[in-house]
């Protein structure tokens, strides 16, 4: 059986855009929908943090959200891996962690980087975060209030990464968009449709 790490932000961590603190249900999240797609033949261990980036600090939280310094440990801990999928870069659009797309995607190719060197056996996805939108009601929470705009082009900037290190890419805005209750968190439909729609890419990167 393969192993495939899928590693991420609140929005691998199944995170509610409407009541703060509830997560999705185990089902609805995108990691398991990616394992029930892969019928049996692969196990998907979720590693998702809410606020966690790719590669930058962040010192007004407790738990450490610099995505590339824990990598290499979960790594090792998880060995041998077949597969790692990362989708982050939602966190880095505020605007004291990194603010821009460009930065976003400096901060991917170093997971990619670190991914290559601690498990140069595993494949490679890199998934580009849904869009943050305009929120229905209330205001945008401030820390993403300038991300709208640069979150439309993470997908860009991580496509020319992709290219440049040889590995698969995806854009999760192609499937899944947020939800208007805060703009920013996906509702569980728009979790799962991530993990369906990988389950095909996925299936041909290991030979399912």
């Amino acid at each position: 059986m393969k192993t495939i790490l899928a590693y991420g932000d609140s929005l691998t961590y199944g995170s509610d855009a409407v009541v703060q603190g509830r997560r999705h249900a185990y089902e609805d999240r995108w990691p398991t929908r990616l394992e029930v797609g892969l019928g049996g033949k692969a196990r998907v261990i979720a590693e998702g943090l809410g606020g966690r980036s790719t590669a930058f600090d962040d010192f007004t939280t407790t738990a450490d959200r610099n995505g590339a310094r824990i990598l290499p440990t979960l790594i090792h801990s998880h060995a041998p891996l077949d597969a790692v999928a990362i989708m982050l870069g939602t966190n880095d659009m505020k605007s004291f962690v990194c603010g821009s797309a460009l930065g976003a995607s400096r901060g991917i190719k170093r997971l990619g980087e670190i991914v290559r060197a601690e498990a140069p056996q595993a494949q490679l996805l890199l998934i580009s975060p849904p869009h943050c939108i305009e929120p229905a009601s209330p205001p945008l929470d401030p820390r993403f209030s300038e991300t709208i705009a640069e979150s439309r082009q993470l997908a860009h900037h991580y496509k020319r990464v992709a290219d440049e290190l040889g590995c698969q890419f995806f854009d999760a805005a192609t499937v899944a968009k947020a939800d208007p209750a805060d703009g920013v968190h996906l509702d569980p439909a728009n979790t799962r449709a991530i993990g369906d729609a990988l389950a095909p890419l996925v299936k041909d990167m290991l030979g399912l």
